[in-house]
């Protein structure tokens, strides 16, 4: 067992003076174990989803919460949680799967205000903000304030109302989490159920000018969102087996250059063509990686 360690790691004479895991077959192997691996993942995330999945926790009650902390850091009014607004984002949500697109527009030319306008939102000013494959309610919100145009919106002046809809489906091809947020003014705001954060850090919204007709679960249901906590998170496992396989072979490449440079080997093969594989090899497992996408 030693032996076959010392030579899958450490360059002798077994190995041709170069440890077996960087010879060029080994890593080709690899990658497509790593490939092969995904794609079963993927398989069993469908049919075992409980068992083996992506863990979920997006609310719309932390969305809200962490939308108007950004807001009051730079001293702004808190938007208020508008339930035509939420409505809308849900029709866009709804809309976007059943027509299998990721745009703001739809492919039959459908724009946002169409939802709002839906819900006789009479709007002076009106935003939208998408999101897709982020994991938590903290990396949606980062995801957007780290986009110019998205940011814009968080912090715009002009908007006095918000509302969210955080809907799980299939698009594209994949599983995965829509999160729309929308933002609005209402020319002339009517009366209806709302919700607005108070000044202070409390972890959950205060309910205001709520009208009699509004039953609880209408105004529970501005706070819905997704939540699934499987056994095996696949996003967890993918990142660390990645980081353990890049660290690994960062190790390798710096024991063999020492141990060479130690002995004096001369070698007819350098290890450019290696550096370049691993780059390569460390790219391909970063683009697999990305989840979280902004429009």
């Amino acid at each position: 067992m030693k032996d076959f360690f010392r030579h899958l790691f450490i360059p002798r004479e077994s190995n041709n003076h170069r440890s077996k895991i960087l010879h060029h077959n080994v890593i080709v192997l690899l990658i497509l174990f790593l490939f092969l691996g995904q794609f079963l993942m993927t398989s069993l995330k469908q049919d075992f989803s409980q068992i083996l999945g992506v863990s979920t926790n997006i609310t719309t009650q932390e969305l809200l919460l962490m939308t108007n902390q950004k807001r009051q850091q730079l001293g702004l009014n808190p938007l208020i949680l508008n339930e035509k607004l939420s409505e809308a984002a849900s029709l866009k949500a709804v809309d976007m799967f059943a027509k299998n697109y990721w745009a703001h527009n739809a492919p039959d030319g459908t724009t946002p205000w169409v939802f709002i306008k839906k819900e006789n939102y009479d709007y002076l000013y009106a935003g939208e903000n998408l999101a897709r494959g982020f994991t938590t309610s903290n990396d949606v919100v980062d995801g957007w304030m780290g986009s110019a145009k998205h940011r814009e919106n968080v912090l715009s002046k002009n908007y006095q109302d918000i509302g969210f809809a955080v809907v799980n489906g299939k698009l594209l091809g994949e599983d995965t989490t829509l999160v729309v947020e929308m933002f609005g003014s209402e020319k002339s705001p009517s009366n209806q159920a709302v919700s607005r954060v108070s000044n202070s850090t409390t972890t959950s919204p205060i309910l205001i000018e709520r009208p009699k007709t509004t039953t609880e679960n209408q105004v529970l249901s501005l706070f819905a969102g997704v939540k699934n906590f499987p056994s095996i998170d696949s996003v967890s496992l993918s990142s660390n087996l990645s980081i353990f396989i890049i660290l690994l072979f960062i190790v390798v490449l710096i024991l063999d250059m020492i141990i060479i440079e130690r002995k004096k080997i001369a070698r007819l093969v350098g290890h450019n063509l290696d550096h370049v594989l691993f780059l390569g090899f460390t790219f391909t497992l970063i683009v697999l990686l990305i989840r979280g996408l902004t429009l």
